[in-house]
């Protein structure tokens, strides 16, 4: 055991804790001992919270958005436009996009981006399953909504080869209100809210 823990569950806890993405040791040592501080029931109600999503989870079988059933609350909603999808990396645009209250459409969720020095390929990516919704047909629109990085604009650029062979299909892309590399989910409401009401025709000048 350590020298600076007195307590072989502490050090337990702290380091994993410390796994987690964003928290170093000294956060993780906090978290630990506010944890101790607080009500035992309140702790079983957080750590069963986590198992239960952790085991039961799904993923969307249509848009692969994170659900409790088959197909999420987006698909199923009669209300949502199903003839324009937007096209994110994570699940985290999904939220960031749905928090501007600018779009009614659906989502199609790749899963990341092309990115060959990461070892992503488009094989990686729920690319095919993309064109295969388009390919039902149904769909007037689809946004491409990446990040404005180098691999984003790379995906962009493989999707739109992809989709370019159905003629009455717009492929559109986010304004750029966004800054050169920013990640869409750390962009503000506003600015995302815009980018996405000007969204502009797709070309690959």
């Amino acid at each position: 055991m350590n020298q600076q823990y007195s307590s072989a569950l502490l050090e337990r806890a702290v380091d994993e804790f410390a796994k987690l993405p964003g928290i170093g040791r000294k956060t993780a040592m906090r978290l630990v001992l506010h944890l101790l501080r607080v009500d035992v029931g309140k702790i079983d109600a957080f750590t069963d919270a986590v198992s239960t999503l952790c085991h039961e989870v799904r993923y969307c079988s249509v848009c692969h958005n994170i659900s409790d059933d088959d197909v999420c609350q987006i698909c199923s909603n009669p209300a949502r436009d199903a003839s324009t999808i937007c096209v994110v990396e994570n699940v985290q645009d999904v939220m960031a996009l749905e928090q501007t209250q600018q779009y009614r459409g659906l989502y199609h969720v790749l899963g990341g981006v092309i990115s060959p020095m990461d070892g992503v390929g488009p094989g990686q990516l729920e690319i095919e399953s993309l064109v295969q919704r388009v390919d039902e047909g149904g769909v007037d629109e689809v946004i491409f909504a990446l990040s404005s990085t180098m691999e984003g604009d790379a995906t962009n650029f493989y999707l739109f080869r992809k989709l370019m062979k159905y003629p009455d299909l717009n492929l559109t892309v986010l304004a750029r209100g966004m800054s050169i590399n920013d990640e869409l989910q750390y962009t503000d409401e506003v600015t995302l809210g815009r980018s996405l009401i000007n969204r502009v025709p797709f070309t690959c000048k």
